[in-house]
């Protein structure tokens, strides 16, 4: 019989007094017994519309199918034909405005959770498989990757399998892209990137760090390589500031910035080699995932107290439910409808002997009104005269968006990219203006979803294919 409950199974997880002082991952997963009651909540629907909001499209009635019989390597097995980094999609995928969006279940109340049994899954694999994929004998084809993300990991792996040789090229000293730099311990372990990247080595693909290419490398030396195609995913790491006065100041970050020393050098160390912040009160200005991942880390790093600004209201807050209700639980303060004007600071440089001279002592904001709706929807805020007052800070983290780095474009003859720099793709292919050069994630589409630019690089990985079984059967 199925589970007919209104409502899904509650994820287990840290109390929030604890987990607010410790980098340990939030939530705790689904055990075997959980798993199997919420599969039962399935009803397998005949035309099952949660596959068509799933941006790789997981076949996942079927998988579902496979954890109700108990059979958890099977439904791995289901999984990875679609997806090449399940244990991470599972933790960071918003599929409450996708794949669950769509399930009948959320009709008459709470839809199946399906990312946390795909959690489960791939957890499930971790923990008890030893088999290694298998490698592909060779085509004789080459292709690089540029970018260790979602989208780099997902064409490369797509790739492997069908046998091309391909070399995956990172700027960083570790792969993995966003999943290791942007996003904190505490939602997405990176011993769970490490394992999928080792995934992806045992295919046959190559990873060669500390490359950043339009530097060390150009496109054109990569195909001068011997390289057939090149599939650029290297993320919109180039941060956006609000142009106020102040921003300058030390003390001041980037939602990048900060979130990179903390989670890939190490900044939460006792000692560490780039440190951040020491207590003291925190302003991160910005509403989405990123501005909830600064905050929640603050608070880790010993933040005094921690305040998201944001210029509209609670109901157009674009982080994800979840996020926003465990930044509230853990003592984050939201001030909504609040917009900054200027971060106040020390900044005098005749008197050094101040030891605040130029570091961060509060901002200024003033308070807003929503007007009518902007051209995507969402209601303009709108400055309320004479309303400004401010706030005292000793941090200031700025997490308003991000756009693709120009280094590329800027060493790449014929590379067309828009206003906001993004790169120009055939939406069918993600073929660029270059022959040969395809692109895809927020290096086409500025800051965006994990599993979006995981069915970016799998398109590409499509159409790469495509044209090089072509010249190889020709």
């Amino acid at each position: 019989m199925p589970n007919m409950s209104l409502n899904k199974n509650a994820m287990p997880q840290q109390d929030p007094a604890v987990r607010a002082h410790n980098f340990s991952e939030v939530a705790l997963g689904y055990d075997e017994k959980i798993a199997l009651d919420e599969a039962e909540r399935c009803l397998n629907c005949k035309h099952m519309p949660c596959v068509a909001g799933c941006p790789v499209n997981i076949h996942i009635p079927e998988f579902i199918a496979k954890v109700r019989e108990g059979d958890f390597e099977a439904a791995y097995e289901v999984i990875q034909q679609s997806s090449s980094l399940p244990a991470v999609c599972g933790r960071v995928c918003p599929q409450e405005t996708q794949c669950e969006s769509k399930c009948v279940r959320g009709i008459k109340g709470e839809p199946v959770g399906i990312g946390r049994l795909e959690r489960f899954v791939a957890d499930w694999h971790n923990e008890h498989s030893q088999k290694n994929p298998e490698k592909m004998p060779s085509n004789g084809q080459r292709v690089a990757i540029v970018g260790s993300g979602p989208s780099g990991l997902t064409c490369a792996g797509d790739l492997a399998k069908k046998g091309y040789e391909v070399t995956v090229f990172e700027a960083l000293h570790t792969a993995g892209g966003v999943l290791v730099y942007g996003i904190p311990e505490f939602r997405l372990p990176k011993k769970i990137v490490a394992r999928e990247v080792e995934t992806l080595k045992a295919l046959g693909a190559k990873i060669e760090t500390n490359v950043v290419i339009g530097k060390t490398l150009t496109i054109d030396e990569l195909f001068d390589m011997g390289f057939e195609a090149v599939f650029i995913g290297s993320g919109a790491g180039l941060p956006m500031f609000m142009g106020i006065p102040g921003e300058s100041l030390s003390g001041v970050y980037s939602a990048n910035e900060f979130l990179t020393r903390s989670n890939l050098m190490k900044a939460y160390e006792s000692d560490p080699v780039t440190p951040i912040m020491k207590g003291g009160k925190v302003i991160v200005v910005g509403g989405g995932n990123v501005a909830m991942d600064a905050a929640r880390t603050a608070l880790r790093l010993g933040a005094e107290k921690v305040s998201i600004v944001y210029r509209r209201s609670m109901e157009e807050l674009p982080a994800r439910r979840e996020e926003v209700e465990h930044a509230m639980e853990e003592g984050v303060e939201f001030l909504l409808l609040n917009n900054p004007t200027e971060i106040l600071g020390y900044n005098n440089p005749d008197d050094r002997r101040d030891p605040k001279n130029g570091f961060v002592t509060g901002m200024r904001v003033i308070k807003m009104e929503l007007g009518e709706p902007d051209e995507r929807g969402r209601r303009r805020p709108i400055e309320i005269p004479g309303s400004e007052y401010e706030l005292e800070a000793d941090t200031v983290i700025i997490s308003i968006g991000t756009s693709p780095n120009p280094l590329i474009k800027s060493t790449t003859k014929g590379l067309e990219v828009n206003r906001r720099g993004g790169i120009v793709i055939e939406e069918e292919s993600g073929l660029t203006s270059r022959e040969n050069v395809y692109a895809g994630g927020d290096a086409v589409t500025g800051a965006a979803t994990v599993i979006s630019a995981m069915g970016a690089g799998k398109l590409a990985a499509q159409s790469i294919d495509r044209e090089l079984t072509k010249k190889r059967t020709n």
